[in-house]
């Protein structure tokens, strides 16, 4: 499964390359921050059970002519949105990290930069 690093995202959004930005990860979070142009479509709990139906159900919500990154708190639950995805024959990835990641990104967080020292660091 492919991933998606904040800066790489953020290239692709200022180039207007912008791919469709699925949030799954619950309202009342999604209103609280978002990724500019995410669309919120909020199965995170339901996933996070095992539990797909929600996500199939709201697939034609989801353009399946654009690539598509999907968001959650931490990456984690976003990556069996993107299993689910795949399998319906979308393009997708997940954007490593989820929003903790993006806004560590955003603010240019001291944790964000270590982390990214380290991720650099290693092989």
């Amino acid at each position: 499964m492919n991933k998606i690093g904040p800066p790489e995202l953020d290239d692709r959004l200022s180039t207007g390359a912008s791919p469709y930005i699925l949030d799954i990860r619950p309202r009342k979070s999604y209103q609280r921050s978002h990724i500019d142009g995410s669309q919120n479509v909020p199965v995170y709990n339901d996933l996070r059970r095992g539990d797909d139906a929600e996500l199939r159900q709201s697939l034609s919500q989801i353009p399946a002519d654009e690539p598509v990154v999907t968001v959650c708190k931490a990456g984690v639950v976003a990556r069996k949105a993107t299993t689910v995805l795949e399998e319906e024959g979308y393009e997708a990835v997940t954007l490593a990290g989820g929003m903790r990641r993006w806004s560590g990104y955003q603010n240019g967080s001291l944790g964000y930069r270590l982390a990214s020292f380290v991720r650099r660091a290693l092989p």
